[in-house]
């Protein structure tokens, strides 16, 4: 059994106003999840991509307008949406505080493919 202490996981700067933190990914022995936290300063959060597995993101802070697909919704704490995979979506803090997500992906790396021709796919692969 492998223990993830998450205390010492370093946050990165993902974009500008976004840091994030990876919880659990193959960095941890996880073989079919990726789990990871961002917090998004007021009107920041991710442009619009896909995955090509599902994601789960829940709102553990703050409010954020989500859009999946052609819809759009404002969620907030205690909140979560199911993406499935293959779907464009993306969220942004509508709030005035910084906004706390957690996304789950079933997929023990982070990919994901971006709308917009001047962002770069990203893939998060361990070091």
């Amino acid at each position: 059994m492998k223990i993830s202490d998450h205390a010492a996981t370093p946050l990165e700067e993902w974009r500008q106003g976004v840091m994030t933190k990876m919880r659990i990914s193959a960095i941890g022995d996880a073989r079919q999840l990726c789990i990871f936290e961002q917090w998004c300063d007021p009107g920041l959060g991710a442009p619009t991509h896909l995955h090509a597995v599902e994601e789960v993101l829940e709102v553990v802070a703050g409010t954020a307008e989500i859009w999946v697909g052609d819809e759009k919704a404002d969620i907030h704490r205690d909140q979560s949406v199911v993406i499935p995979a293959g779907t464009l979506h993306g969220f942004k803090n509508t709030g005035t505080d910084v906004l706390h997500v957690r996304a789950t992906l079933a997929a023990p790396i982070f990919e994901a493919s971006y709308e917009a021709r001047d962002e770069i796919s990203r893939r998060w692969v361990p070091g």
